[in-house]
């Protein structure tokens, strides 16, 4: 084999190793549920479905505006991220659903979600429509009111393709870079 044939083969093999990088956030595919949801959307109060993200990347985080640092810090890493992607954050939604409704007004909602980005949409949904969704991505989360009014909630943020399939998850959104790149290549 002359060196000119054996470069050719080298540079192929190369070529196909980048095809299987790892992703930065943890693959999940095959492992949860296609995203399914019936909730009202804050920016215009109409009812959503997953449906209506067909055809984008969404990404899917459970939180509550009175959160006092993981839920924006969160959001502004997932802020950033959209920023990274250029015109093509047009292209993605991030689904911030409350999991403490009887504070999160949907004017309130409205307003938190769009000091983020244009891209992040706050959804509110039923009781059971929030308990529903939740379930289905093994999310806990709860609300007590008495002695003190407190929330808790996972901070897991979940990825799902352009067909509405989860793909990845992440418990952190500090690479914001890397986070970038495993959406370009959902995007593809």
């Amino acid at each position: 084999m002359n060196r000119f044939a054996a470069c050719l083969m080298l540079m192929a093999v190369l070529a196909g190793c980048g095809r299987d990088r790892p992703w930065r956030a943890t693959d999940i595919s095959g492992a949860m549920p296609r995203l399914e949801f019936v909730m009202t959307r804050a920016s215009d109060g109409a009812s959503v479905t997953a449906k209506d993200y067909r055809g984008r990347v969404t990404i899917l985080y459970f939180g509550y505006t009175n959160c006092p640092d993981v839920c924006p810090a969160t959001l502004a890493n997932l802020a950033d991220m959209l920023r990274q992607l250029g015109r093509d954050a047009d292209r993605v939604r991030v689904l911030f659903v409350t999991v403490d409704p009887n504070r999160d007004r949907l004017s309130i909602l409205k307003k938190y979600a769009a000091a983020f980005a244009p891209q992040v949409d706050g959804l509110r949904g039923s009781d059971n429509a929030l308990a529903d969704l939740a379930r289905r991505y093994r999310v806990a989360y709860s609300v007590k009111m008495q002695p003190t009014y407190q929330v808790m909630h996972s901070s897991a943020v979940f990825f799902f393709d352009r067909e509405g399939r989860a793909r990845l998850v992440t418990l952190s959104t500090d690479d914001t870079a890397g986070l970038a790149e495993d959406v370009k290549r959902l995007l593809d």
